[in-house]
């Protein structure tokens, strides 16, 4: 067995890579795609552009200005006259938010009455938007303590008469840097869609062309050649990961910082159940064509169900509960608690034992399904 086995894995490399094409497809596009969409999804808001109509023009207005100018996140592109110029503005998408001071600003300070300000936001991205009111906030906060102080020193105190301070702490991601999120999640895509695409695909290839006839005349039997024909796309899913891995460390700072053994090993049994499901595409399919449209009805809801671009805590309670089936979501559960947390086994023995019994599943109904096509 071992040595049909054996001369079964070794057609398979020679027939994978002889295409210098497919050679690029399995090595180079899953970590240029990685790096390109790493750069390209972030959550960070900086450099935002604002407009100021300042009707105070007092030093306490041009304090509160330069305060959003030096925070690093504003930047003020154009200083307004009246409020017949916001409008075209934000339209055009020229800028992101406009600060409005009102006249009489400075004298509702000097009277310790309330002073109202307008920050006006465009909402088209609303997580941008709400990134960009949390740092105004931010700034507006500062802003109120230090007005707050002024008005104690010319009383005579030092200090409030009550001060509450918080010492905010963000652990594994202090810098709260979104590829750090980013990074890991496109790792475990990048695996779901080449070991899903190039499994099914490659099997059904085989029909296309007859070879597959040709290796059921030999003695090799069914599970040999299942086992002939996915190994070589682990092994290569083993390889790209490896090589993203490096990119993750060199390019974007994101390191592995819990067990590599424990991590590898897991990814096993992910990779082992995309085969599952590639298996299961590939004995219904007939044609190359049938396989790729299969394989991206699956690819689409496992990506966005995955909490990969939103939290499942989110979604809709079906929804959540669908899921539970979804072998992705548990794997960027493992990937990014080995890779952030530095979680042990302990930690992830939830995501661990649904991973193992959605791959079991997918794969004894892969081997069923795919004995009665060789039949």
């Amino acid at each position: 067995m071992l040595r049909r086995l054996l001369c079964m894995l070794v057609k398979e490399f020679l027939q994978m890579l002889r295409d210098p094409r497919m050679r690029v497809v399995i090595f180079g596009v899953p970590v240029i795609q990685m790096t390109v969409m790493a750069f390209a999804l972030t959550t960070d808001v900086t450099d935002i552009k604002m407009a100021v109509l300042d009707m105070d023009k007092t030093p306490a207005s041009r304090e509160l200005i330069a305060a959003f100018t030096a925070s690093g996140y504003f930047q003020i592109s154009a200083s307004l006259t009246t409020a017949h110029q916001i409008p075209p503005l934000l339209d055009r998408a020229e800028v992101r938010a406009v600060l409005q001071i009102p006249a009489g600003f400075s004298n509702s300070l000097q009277n310790e009455q309330t002073a109202k300000i307008q920050l006006i936001t465009d909402g088209t991205d609303s997580n941008s938007t709400a990134i960009v009111q949390g740092y105004a906030g931010y700034i507006l906060s500062d802003y109120n303590d230090r007005m707050l102080q002024k008005r104690l020193d010319r009383k005579g105190l030092t200090e409030p008469p009550v001060q509450i301070t918080t010492e905010t702490r963000t652990w594994y991601n202090a810098n709260q840097e979104s590829h750090v999120y980013y990074v890991p999640s496109l790792i475990a895509t990048m695996l779901f869609i080449f070991s899903l695409l190039l499994t099914s695909i490659g099997i059904v290839r085989e029909k296309e062309i007859g070879t597959i006839e040709q290796v059921m005349v030999t003695p090799i039997r069914g599970i040999e050649f299942i086992l002939g024909k996915t190994i070589p796309y682990m092994i290569t899913g083993y390889i790209s990961m490896s090589f993203m891995l490096v990119i993750a460390f060199l390019v974007f700072g994101v390191h592995v910082r819990g067990s590599l053994l424990l991590l590898y090993g897991l990814t096993g049994i992910y990779l082992a159940g995309n085969m599952g499901i590639a298996l299961i595409i590939s004995g219904s399919a007939a044609t190359q064509q049938q396989a790729l449209l299969t394989s991206f009805l699956v690819l689409m809801p496992s990506v966005m169900l995955s909490g990969f671009m939103f939290p499942i805590t989110n979604m809709p309670d079906p929804v959540r509960y669908a899921t539970v089936l979804n072998p992705m979501r548990w794997y960027l559960e493992i990937l990014r608690g080995i890779v952030i947390k530095d979680a042990g086994i302990t930690a992830l023995l939830p995501a661990i034992t649904a991973q193992m019994t959605l791959t079991l599943t997918f794969l004894t109904l892969a081997v069923g399904r795919f004995k009665k096509t060789l039949s």
